[in-house]
């Protein structure tokens, strides 16, 4: 049987293993990149149809190609994001394999290097690139009732309100993905409950600057770690409809009841935490608080920005927050679906290397593993804030592949030696 052999293989072609890719092909370093599906499959297949990107094109981009067409301050759909990706990688004829699932990665014992089991055969190559990103399994908690009554879904199932059956919605989840959807099924008609638990909300545009421009001029990006307690926090931040800022009153007042977080279930009643007051004030606190360093930086720097005194005044509480549901009989109320956004966890299943912690998480440092030769890219916080983002993404990969060909060198120094001493 015969076993194909590469320097470098790469696991996932969506935005992380086309950056990958492209900095590995740079530093002619030999490689291949298998995908068991499409290039950025999941922008094409596993998100909802209005979805589109929460940063602007101008920043949510690799810096090698702008998306055609699109105005810089645009959101770009997420059909036009998957053809950009395609569009990269044929720009530098990446070697991407695509409909080729790994099923097994083993480290080489006695020699340098692994194994790979795919779909297709079996491939040995001296490093590994895991570019297969967070979202590999949706999380629905085990809270969530067995209760055949009501149609459930995670958000990476949900496509559009057309989906759903009749009557009213439970939106577990007030991040960036359960704000839009509830927004979409509200003014689909929808009577909508949304679950918020602690966020944090930017403005979407403060002074005529996105808020992407705010956290790159004073370093938010480039924070290393998160802050201590901030590990469940999730941000509302949204791009629907041109961008806009989140506003869970302004969300209220358009007919979404706020709950608190959702806390169990019991006999079709529903119960949420007692928190969403302070949730929603955490929230508020947030938003100021990068309002105030705007305007410093403005005022430090003698920048000519428009003021804007309009993004400090707030809607009047709305009754579903001063008076929180604490409890929901979800057949009286007409509750006929629950859709969870709650967040996905990874799958290194197929990995079986020693690169995780006991709870099965990436031991890493800036996406270098603790086995040797085994890289991370496409992770949140793999080097910083900004590894979230696209063009991050596309840093992170460069020191990924720098990190590569520095220890390719050191394998052909030690090479040389060998045939030195052999030959004398």
């Amino acid at each position: 049987m015969t076993i194909e052999k590469t320097d470098t293989l790469v696991i996932g072609a969506g935005q992380a293993g086309v950056a990958m890719s492209e900095h590995l092909s740079k530093l002619d370093v030999p490689h291949l990149v298998l995908e068991r599906n499409r290039i950025a499959e999941r922008w094409r297949t596993e998100r909802w149809d209005s979805l589109v990107c929460n940063g602007p094109a101008w920043h949510d981009r690799f810096p090698g190609l702008e998306f055609k067409d699109a105005d810089p301050d645009a959101f770009i759909p997420k059909d036009q994001v998957a053809a950009y990706f395609e569009a990269y990688a044929k720009k530098f004829n990446a070697p991407i394999r695509t409909g080729v699932e790994v099923k097994k990665v083993v480290r080489n014992v006695g020699r340098p290097g692994f194994t790979i089991e795919t779909s297709e055969g079996t491939i040995e190559a001296n490093r590994v690139v895991a570019a297969t990103g967070p979202f590999q399994r949706p999380i629905i908690p085990p809270v969530a009732p067995k209760d055949d009554r009501l149609t459930q879904i995670h958000s990476a199932q949900y496509r559009n309100p057309g989906q759903l059956p009749e009557g009213a919605v439970l939106v577990v989840g007030a991040g960036s993905s359960g704000v839009q959807i509830a927004d979409e099924l509200q003014r689909a008609g929808k009577k909508v409950y949304l679950s918020v638990g602690a966020h944090d909300r930017p403005p979407r545009a403060y002074r005529n600057r996105d808020f992407c421009w705010w956290l790159g001029v004073l370093g938010e990006w480039d924070a290393a770690a998160m802050k201590p307690g901030t590990e469940h926090v999730t941000i509302a931040v949204s791009g629907a409809r041109g961008g806009h800022t989140v506003d869970f009153r302004g969300l209220a007042h358009q007919g979404i009841t706020l709950v608190g977080m959702t806390k169990s279930f019991d006999d079709g009643v529903a119960s949420f935490q007692p928190d969403l007051a302070e949730n929603i004030a955490r929230g508020d606190a947030n938003y100021l608080s990068l309002l105030d360093a705007a305007d410093a930086y403005i005022e430090r720097n003698g920048l000519d920005l428009p003021e804007e005194p309009e993004a400090r005044k707030k809607l009047p509480d709305p009754d579903c927050l001063t008076n929180p549901l604490l409890s929901l009989d979800l057949a009286a109320a007409g509750v006929t679906s629950i859709v969870w956004a709650t967040g996905f966890a990874v799958d290194y299943s197929w990995l079986q290397v020693n690169a995780f912690d006991e709870k099965g998480k990436p031991k890493h440092q800036r996406g270098v593993s603790s086995e040797p030769g085994v890289y991370f890219v496409g992770l949140p916080w793999l080097s910083r804030r900004g590894s979230t983002f696209i063009w991050g993404v596309w840093h992170d990969a460069k020191y990924i592949a720098d990190h590569i060909a520095t220890q390719r060198k050191y394998f052909a120094y030690r090479d040389a030696a060998h045939r030195a001493s052999t030959s004398a």
